[in-house]
């Protein structure tokens, strides 16, 4: 049985004294959660978000990591840098670096590889535009991305993986798939972990990142091959954030 992991994707929201106010208020309520939970903010509130989980039953994670260990890549952060910070997963090729910082396939892949030979955990992100789902290529699409993603790993790299399926379309829109929709591409996606890496795709978690929230978590997460959400807008509330959790 794959443990369902709930991520909080924080994107660029909440000072370091923020995040350390929002930790303080969730911890309480998500101690006895079934999930696994993580929380990525902003880089630099990192430091303050790992002494604020200390003792928590929360993890770290971050929102990207660049490929290479050091040298002039201004603005960029390291893998060894977020280790020494005690970041456990990192958000790799979400739609809006893909969008907005004009990261690749090859990048992405670039970058898993490296967060793997590190000893951090990709949350790897994938998703059809609007375009691709009206012209009904969505499962073409996020399982060429799949494979892109994962291209060059080992059956054994996959325990430490975890999928984002988010379709474009429902990121920050307020539309979100219906569950049926949802859980067939997330099918889909591990059809093709499974074409590369065999039966160990039945151990990668494959997470629904297209507005999960409050009202419909409990359903999406019902779903047979739905294995948490990654959870940007109801993630900033802590009342909200632990409803999801505790779907």
């Amino acid at each position: 049985m794959r443990k369902p992991i709930i991520a909080g994707n924080w994107k660029m929201n909440k000072t370091p004294s923020e995040t350390v106010g929002l930790i303080r208020e969730l911890k309480p309520l998500v101690a006895g959660a079934k999930a696994e939970i993580v929380v990525c903010p902003m880089a630099v509130s990192l430091f303050a978000a790992k002494e604020a989980l200390a003792g928590s039953n929360i993890r770290l994670g971050a929102q990207n990591v660049y490929f290479e260990d050091a040298g002039a890549y201004t603005g960029e952060w390291s893998c060894d840098s977020l280790l020494e910070l005690g970041v456990e997963y990192v958000i790799i090729g979400h739609s809006e670096r893909r969008q907005y910082f004009k990261e690749t396939d090859e990048s992405v892949n670039k970058k898993v590889r490296k967060a793997l030979q590190k000893g951090l955990k990709p949350i790897v992100c994938v998703g059809e535009r609007l375009e691709q789902k009206q012209k009904g290529v969505t499962a073409e699409a996020v399982c060429m991305q799949t494979k892109l993603a994962l291209e060059g790993l080992t059956a054994g790299d996959m325990e430490d993986i975890v999928i984002a399926y988010e379709p474009v379309w429902a990121i920050g829109t307020g539309m979100t798939a219906t569950s049926a929709e949802a859980n067939r591409t997330i099918r889909e996606i591990r059809r093709a972990v499974r074409e590369l890496y065999g039966d160990a795709a039945e151990a990668v978690r494959i997470q629904y990142g297209g507005s999960m929230n409050v009202k419909n978590a409990a359903e999406l997460m019902a779903m047979s091959d739905i294995d948490g959400g990654l959870i940007g807008g109801a993630s900033l509330k802590a009342q909200d954030f632990a409803k999801v959790v505790n779907y």
